[in-house]
């Protein structure tokens, strides 16, 4: 028989393998949207209806060239068009993922540090 430990354990490894399953398909929409895979991207729950997903590395070159003349605003205008045209990818996703539905979808960036962040917000259990 199992202990609350051992549930627990098991509970844990099944959020991170899902975690690590959201995080290569938010690069994989990226890959597919942007024609440029990032770097590295990470994922969390944030509580438990909602998930925030971290890029790093998403500029292309052209973006980068953008970044280097301060067309940052020019840039962040230009991504958010591209990052929600792409929310349908990105909502799917998560659904297929988790089995819930999304409510909301935050996408954003920082055309500096070339960070981008996606955010679900999920339909309470």
């Amino acid at each position: 028989m199992p202990t609350d430990q051992t549930i627990e354990a098991d509970a844990c490894l099944a959020q991170a393998a899902q975690l690590a399953e959201i995080s290569d398909a938010m690069m994989q929409v990226y890959a597919e949207q942007f024609g440029h895979e990032p770097d590295r991207a990470h994922s969390h729950y944030i509580d438990s209806d909602s998930i925030a997903c971290f890029l790093r590395g998403t500029l292309t070159r052209a973006e980068r060239r953008l970044s280097t003349l301060d067309e940052h605003q020019r840039l962040r205008d230009m991504r958010m068009l591209f990052q929600y045209s792409a929310e349908d990818e990105f909502r799917e996703a998560i659904e297929r993922i988790t089995g819930r539905v999304v409510i909301s979808f935050i996408s954003g960036i920082d055309t500096k540090s070339d960070i981008a962040s996606e955010i679900f917000m999920l339909e309470p259990v």
